[in-house]
């Protein structure tokens, strides 16, 4: 192409630019001769003829490791209630030893999690049991949440991708949050139908019968759509996690605990539900 038919004072904005540097890499792919499948070598000689740093390639790999470990997911009930497993990832300034020792420590700590297996790129962390972490989790010790000690599991992981910043990576998976939900959903319409048809069955009129089934409908809806905000909740805790680690905020230090009486009535409802007793049956 001749360059007369690029003006010289063009410009492009952002997604020009993209669309543009996109194109530029598949024509300089196309002058190559490469099969199906790529090792990391030949991946980072074709970034290194287009011009792409390898600190950008190695994240970029990285990151698709993770969309491959991930599968998007679809369908209707993903749009009803949400995914299965949501991600979180940054670039963070630090090695990969040093970060994982924090986020080990904020994990384990802050979140009330325990390691359920290592591998030797990543951790995965479930919920800590006990006594005492399950009296920290309603007591809310110092403001905390605890959010993620409701997922089925945690998955952190940290690779260096050049000398001082690496990636950090979390997962979560809340598919027994998805399977509560529509369990949840589904025998609460269920419930409402099954009255409708018993009333039709014993001869009450139509008008009267459908009121369950019709009250019951959207209530079902309700339920299922409750859970997207929770998994909201949940990408947002992740992020935060992201935030201290990235500000050097990750202290797993409690904040100023509450006033003893309030301590005690915590200790003494939670007492109270664990044996199965209400304020009335005190």
């Amino acid at each position: 192409m001749s360059d007369d038919l690029v003006p010289r004072d063009s410009q492009f904005d952002r997604a020009a630019l993209e669309r543009i540097i996109h194109r530029a890499a598949e024509l300089q792919a196309g002058e190559r001769d490469i099969g199906e499948v790529l090792t990391e070598a030949e991946v980072m000689q074709l970034g290194n003829d287009v011009g792409i740093s390898q600190t950008h390639l190695r994240q970029a790999m990285l990151e698709e490791r993770t969309r491959a470990l991930v599968p998007k997911e679809a369908g209707p009930v993903t749009r009803l209630v949400g995914p299965r497993r949501i991600t979180a990832e940054r670039v963070v300034t630090g090695g990969s030893a040093e970060l994982e020792a924090k986020l080990n420590d904020w994990m384990s700590e802050g979140e009330l999690l325990q390691v359920k297996r290592r591998y030797p790129d990543s951790t995965s962390w479930e919920r800590k049991e006990g006594a005492w972490a399950s009296l920290r989790r309603s007591l809310g010790v110092g403001g905390r949440k605890y959010l993620l000690a409701r997922a089925r599991e945690v998955v952190s992981r940290v690779t260096s991708i050049e000398r001082g910043r690496s990636l950090v990576q979390l997962m979560a998976d809340l598919s027994n949050t998805r399977n509560e939900y529509l369990l949840g959903s589904g025998l609460t319409l269920g419930s409402a139908l099954a009255t409708s048809g018993v009333a039709l069955v014993i001869g009450v009129m139509a008008p009267v019968a459908a009121i369950p089934a019709v009250l019951g409908a959207p209530i079902a809806y309700s339920i299922a759509r409750d859970r997207r905000r929770q998994v909201d909740k949940f990408q947002v805790a992740l992020e935060q996690i992201l935030d201290k680690l990235e500000h050097g905020d990750l202290d797993t230090r409690p904040n100023t605990p509450p006033p003893p009486f309030q301590v005690m009535e915590r200790i003494a409802g939670e007492v109270r539900r664990n044996l199965g007793l209400s304020d009335g049956g005190r």
